[in-house]
């Protein structure tokens, strides 16, 4: 893994870097090339290879292989996402943005009355993640598509 592709975005030097739309996998990298994670600070950072011994690493590298995760990864993915104030279908660390839009889907909770929007693996480790009565559980479609049915560029 002594290449992996680390981008920032011209929009970040001139607009700032408080929105994750501006954050975006270079479509135009090789299709055997995958990106592992994203620089989305403008302060110096440590290498990224600093970070192969964390959880998110593990996990993206594990993912970027083909391999299936396992119950208790998918229920620290749904946490580690939702949880985090950053991105919503990606977990920072270190400067660093680690996306699972590929493995991730959007659902829609109807609990105490409200609906709220969540990114989850599944409907098993959004429950998981999830405290008290939930009474509905929608999983969102575009165009007759699940986000999960998307290509991916």
């Amino acid at each position: 893994m002594d290449k992996q592709k680390v981008n920032t975005t011209s929009s970040m030097n001139r607009k700032g870097y408080s929105s994750s739309s501006h954050y975006r996998i270079n479509p135009t990298a090789e299709k055997s090339e995958q990106v592992l994670a994203i620089k989305f600070v403008q302060w110096d950072v440590l290498p990224l290879e600093s970070l192969c011994n964390s959880k998110v690493y593990l996990l993206r590298v594990k993912l970027n292989r083909g391999e299936c995760m396992s119950r208790e990864e998918k229920n620290w993915l749904c946490e580690a996402v939702n949880s985090n104030t950053y991105f919503r279908t990606a977990i920072p660390l270190q400067g660093y943005r680690f996306n699972f839009f590929d493995v991730l889907k959007k659902y829609l909770v109807n609990q105490y009355g409200q609906w709220t929007e969540y990114y989850a693996p599944d409907r098993t480790s959004l429950r998981a993640y999830l405290y008290g009565r939930i009474n509905q559980i929608v999983e969102l479609k575009i165009g007759g598509r699940s986000e999960s049915q998307i290509p991916k560029y």
